[in-house]
């Protein structure tokens, strides 16, 4: 039963790492329920009776009762069935990482289950409709597997983040830090407020999660997460006790949470060496300070009216700076590919003081428009790494975590929940980050055993599949 849901899940993903001429058939449009606790033959009011190939189908592969693949004659059919229980078994053995933590066998399976869930067909990730998924007829279980069963959320999220760096460590990756809203409409969930969102754009009633990415050369995923518990909420005992919010919680700003992940990670043994984020993050002194005692290599956004010590010993206002700049001094290069082609943007480095074989400076970004934008960057890099392009290549790398951001929610349900209480949103946050990892997993697997060359050196050939349309594929 589970196996079959896996294969569900994942069989089109396997289609794209594979390259082969597939199609999927099913006789009937009613999706599989993955009832946990059931045997197939106790499921029969969620199982159609059984399809069957069309008749000429050549190298069928059957799937389950209610899925084929129809493999051309270059793509055996026995290559593919042992690339699909590949898949399968990834999705267990991820799972595997925190089956331990499961003091007892119903939340284990449940646990399982609702992995299952975030990667499959439901269009709302949420109690009621995974619930549904697993042939349940109320969302009772799975609440109890997000609220009162006994396992440690955060001993799951450092077992998710072994996963990732097992499988994606790069000596020269980049720890993303950022932070996402998710949009409410009470007032009873923690953490929630009026704030503004880049959710929205826009100040909404929400909550805010920050995030911490790695991104590599092999792949990018979350590896990290904490709410950011506002300063009114921190101080309200009675709303702290309606939403279970512990008592050594205090208040801590975003950029304080993501170097205490940051700080997670390294102690980890992430190998990395870099740190990039947006000008929340940037702007604050003390987590630049931090960084460069570790010594770790920044690039981080700055605000424009950020002033900056210069050899001289003057302060001075970046855009003032950039403003007077040679034309010269611009090179146009792509800050990485994105939906609509390569992201070319004119680029400048001002180098500012050395110390101890480290550098200070100033990256400049300006689009290429008839009125152009300009973006600022702090960095701090070893001297031999103080370079345009390397410092480039670090500065477009933020966008991946908005990309993970994008695909988490619209593919495992990062944003579905329905929990109001602190150690509900932890732990569907974390098992989500878990699903998503699996698919960044996968896709970077599909594209090592790939023999495509890299995104700068095709011609007239799409770019990888997303986790996103891995995951969309899924289910059609």
């Amino acid at each position: 039963m589970k196996e079959k849901s896996i294969l569900r899940a994942l069989t089109s993903t396997l289609i794209l790492a594979s390259g082969a001429k597939l199609a999927l058939h099913a006789q009937t449009s009613q999706p599989y329920q993955g009832v946990v606790g059931r045997t197939l033959a106790e499921s029969k009011e969620w199982w159609p009776e059984p399809a069957k190939p069309p008749a000429g189908a050549p190298n069928t592969t059957v799937v389950d009762d209610n899925l084929f693949l129809l493999c051309g004659s270059d793509s055996p059919a026995t290559l593919m069935e042992k690339r699909l229980s590949g898949w399968k078994r990834e999705l267990l053995r991820s799972h595997e990482r925190i089956a331990g933590l499961f003091a007892r066998s119903e939340a284990r399976e449940r646990s399982l289950a609702y992995l299952q869930g975030l990667l499959s067909h439901c269009e709302r990730k949420n109690g009621w409709q995974l619930a549904e998924w697993m042939g349940e007829a109320a969302p009772y279980r799975v609440q109890h597997l997000l609220d009162r069963a006994r396992w440690d959320a955060d001993a799951a999220r450092d077992r998710l983040r072994g996963y990732v760096l097992e499988e994606l460590s790069s000596p020269d990756a980049v720890l993303i830090a950022d932070e996402t809203g998710f949009l409410k409409k009470g007032v009873h969930s923690v953490g929630v407020k009026r704030q503004y969102t880049g959710t929205a754009g826009r100040i909404e009633n929400s909550q805010v999660g920050v995030f911490l990415c790695y991104a590599g050369d092999k792949g990018t995923a979350l590896v990290d997460r904490e709410l950011y518990l506002p300063q009114e909420w921190a101080s309200d005992d009675q709303r702290r006790r309606a939403a279970a919010v512990p008592e050594k919680i205090e208040f801590a700003t975003k950029p304080e949470l993501a170097r205490r992940m940051i700080e997670r990670a390294l102690k980890a043994g992430a190998a990395c060496s870099w740190v990039a984020a947006d000008e929340v993050y940037g702007n604050n002194s003390k987590l630049r300070q931090w960084l460069e005692e570790q010594p770790l290599g920044y690039v981080l956004a700055i605000a424009s009216d950020q002033r900056m010590r210069w050899p001289d010993h003057q302060q001075r206002r970046v855009d003032a700076i950039a403003r007077n700049l040679p034309g010269l001094a611009w090179e146009r290069i792509s800050a990485g590919s994105g939906s609509k082609g390569e992201r070319l943007y004119d680029w400048t480095l001002i180098h500012g003081w050395e110390e101890d074989g480290w550098s200070h400076g100033l990256l400049v970004r300006r689009s290429i428009e008839e009125q152009p934008e300009h973006a600022y960057y702090r960095f701090y890099a070893p001297t031999h790494k103080a370079r345009l392009e390397a410092l480039v290549r670090v500065a477009g790398q933020r966008w991946q975590i908005e990309q993970n951001f994008q695909a988490a929610k619209g593919e495992c349900g990062l944003d579905h929940y329905e929990v109001r209480h602190w150690q509900g949103w932890y732990r569907h946050i974390t098992l989500a980050m878990l699903a998503f990892a699996t698919l960044a997993i996968l896709r970077a697997r599909g594209e090592k055993n790939s023999t495509r060359t890299s995104p700068t050196q095709r011609t007239g050939t799409a770019p990888p599949a997303h986790p996103s349309v891995v995951a969309r594929m899924a289910r059609h």
